[in-house]
């Protein structure tokens, strides 16, 4: 941080681009410290999760940086997060999400009760949002930690149906989700709606895009927040719906 204190009005080189990468772009900057973790999406649907640790802190802003992901040809990084590390060993995981509480079914936790809550407590959970309108939530304890470069792992399933990624990242059931179109329609939803499921799954319709309509941004909004949507219009001069997700479509 040293290195951006004093940020002229024209700015500053974050980041050199040259080489092979000449054509490459910046699509996120985050804080981090060793104890995170770095979640890396792309719009074909993959993530990967590394360690924070495991990106080297570079002397000079001019650096090329390393590799955080090897993605498959035409694919692209399109979020960048951050995850607190819980502190769990694989076993855990496997164990708490066979008896998460937001699951519904009948398997009786095999780790104790206040493990079980610490684990639930500190949870997160990762929202995807893609272009036609459909999404998931999922619980990022499903992302296990690799080490950077890698092809990293399913992210969502059916892009052939859902279309490209275009948002990633953590969020909980205490937000609000904001959806926008390419053609200037909105839809807002509270993800308390939204019931959690796998990583790999297809995901649910979270917005009904029209033929040649898209999805365009995704942002969350604080359950305290107030946003103010009169005057904008979805169809017919109607205004802006809150919504709840449908969740037979998976």
């Amino acid at each position: 941080m040293d290195a951006f204190t004093n940020v002229p009005s024209n700015g500053k080189i974050a980041m050199k681009f040259e080489g092979e990468d000449e054509d490459d772009c910046l699509i996120g900057v985050a804080l981090l410290d060793e104890s995170d973790d770095v979640l890396l999406a792309t719009q074909q649907g993959k993530a990967i999760r590394f360690a924070g640790d495991d990106v080297r802190e570079f002397q000079s802003r001019n650096s090329t940086g390393v590799r955080g992901m090897r993605l498959a040809a035409g694919d692209e990084v399109i979020s960048l997060s951050i995850l607190h590390r819980v502190g769990t060993t694989g076993d855990e995981r496997e164990a708490y999400l066979r008896a998460a509480p937001w699951k519904d079914n009948e398997n009786e936790p095999t780790l104790p009760a206040d493990r079980m809550e610490e684990l639930a407590a500190r949870e997160q959970f990762i929202l995807t949002v893609c272009a036609n309108g459909y999404g998931k939530l999922s619980s990022a304890y499903e992302y296990r930690r690799t080490g950077r470069g890698g092809q990293g792992i399913t992210n969502i399933d059916n892009i052939a149906r859902n279309g490209l990624v275009v948002a990633s990242f953590p969020a909980t059931k205490a937000h609000q989700l904001m959806l926008v179109t390419n053609q200037a329609k909105l839809i807002r939803m509270g993800l308390d709606s939204m019931r959690v499921i796998g990583r790999g799954t297809a995901g649910v319709r979270l917005f009904d895009v029209a033929n040649n309509e898209h999805v365009v941004s995704a942002a969350l909004i604080e359950e305290s927040e107030e946003v103010e949507v009169e005057g904008v219009e979805t169809e017919a001069g109607t205004e802006a719906p809150e919504t709840t997700p449908d969740s037979t479509a998976e």
